[in-house]
């Protein structure tokens, strides 16, 4: 029979082991909502969004060595570096998806310790949930500090609704042509600018652009010619435009959803078609769910998927869609429900050229003699509010 201290010295190792878990358990954690923290600042943008949610850890032992008896100090040895994890979507992945569908989701760390850890919680029954933001329709990563003099930003919005049965409620593009000048001596400028004679689009300038050099040469300058352009680290709108009338067939992405109810399920099946005028980057296709108990079961998908359960919203995400990929598909299945509780259906992506191809083509001083300054362009088209209704 074992002694009083052999029981005693048995019961406390038990609670030292007890203890000792129960704080790994809380410090991995603790690390891995740190380190995906660090991650999402860090990409600055939707980089590749994984499902499912429940991501299971694996690992084969957990080395607890005791030393001395009645000291104190019976526990060491306990390494607590997080092991290497991916995140992937269910189910098959069509072989034509590039970027995001063969994608790894997140990386942590290079040792196995706390991996075996994870394992042991998960053989007890704890499930370790990912602690993931949703992403808005595009990732916004602020813009690096500008090295050039000058810098020129171009940005088109679409607003859009697209009927869930075919035609458009509203297809509206708004654009801007703003100038950041850092220092005063390089505001005396003109900006040559360009853009494409399509119906519908119209410009409006700046009270202080000269109005007449615009309209007849294209040509952005103050209409004081002595006072120069504002300087410093604020963009300045210098011209504004906007375009109307488009229809259904000049959309960037089209996006369709088929619901079906089979007895106790409905299969959702939705695709999209991508205009071979842009090339669509960080695209996020957000389907509202029914109330759900649990995640969706994807069956097939090009791309990868997440689902917000606070929201019950899936999100289905495609880094780029491109040459290669301007039609994809993702079948789902959920409890039966309305057709009707899978739309608004919200749209989100960006592209680097625009409807109306507006840019700057050259800058020259207004003091003859002297040299230009060089300058930067961005270009970017966005969803700002495009959903299918």
């Amino acid at each position: 029979m074992d002694s009083v201290e052999e029981m005693e010295y048995k019961q406390m190792m038990q609670e030292k082991i007890k203890e000792t878990k129960d704080f790994m358990k809380k410090k991995v954690i603790e690390i891995e909502k740190t380190r995906m923290e660090k991650g999402k600042h860090n990409k600055g943008g939707y980089s590749s969004i994984s499902g499912p949610q429940v991501i299971e850890k694996s690992f084969n032992d957990m080395s607890i060595s005791c030393t001395g008896f009645g000291s104190g100090s019976g526990l060491g040895g306990l390494n607590t570096d997080t092991d290497t994890f991916t995140s992937r979507p269910k189910g098959r992945t069509s072989g034509g998806t590039t970027g995001a569908g063969k994608g790894i989701g997140m990386k942590l760390g290079n040792t196995k310790k706390t991996n075996q850890f994870l394992e042991s919680l998960k053989a007890e029954g704890e499930v370790i949930m990912e602690d993931f933001q949703p992403c808005s329709l595009q990732s916004r990563s602020s813009p690096l500090p500008p090295s050039d003099p000058v810098t020129v930003a171009v940005e088109e919005k679409l607003n859009v609704a697209v009927k869930r049965d075919g035609g458009v409620n509203n297809f509206d593009v708004q654009g801007t042509l703003a100038l950041q000048v850092l220092n005063d001596a390089d505001g005396l400028i003109l900006l040559q600018i360009e853009s494409q004679d399509i119906p519908g689009l119209s410009f409006k300038t700046h009270p202080n652009i000269n109005k007449d050099l615009f309209n007849s040469q294209q040509i952005l300058g103050a209409k004081d010619p002595i006072r120069p352009f504002p300087s410093g680290q604020n963009e300045t709108p210098l011209v504004k435009w906007r375009i109307q009338g488009m229809n259904e067939s000049s959309l960037p992405l089209s996006v369709n959803c088929w619901p079906s109810i089979l007895g106790n399920e409905t299969y959702v099946n939705i695709e999209y078609e991508a205009s071979e005028m842009f090339d669509l980057h960080s695209v996020i296709i957000s389907i509202p769910l029914p109330a759900l108990r649990e995640a969706p079961c994807v069956r097939q998908i090009d791309g990868e998927w997440k689902y917000d359960s606070r929201n019950s919203v899936l999100e289905w995400s495609i880094i780029l869609i491109d040459q290669s990929n301007r039609s994809g598909s993702m079948e789902f299945v959920v409890p039966p429900a309305d057709p009707s509780m899978f739309y608004p259906i919200s749209i989100g992506f960006s592209a680097s050229n625009t409807f109306s191809n507006v840019k700057v083509t050259g800058i020259r001083p207004l003091n003859e003699g002297s040299n230009p300054p060089k300058y930067s362009q961005r270009v970017r088209l966005v969803a700002d509010n495009y959903q299918v209704v």
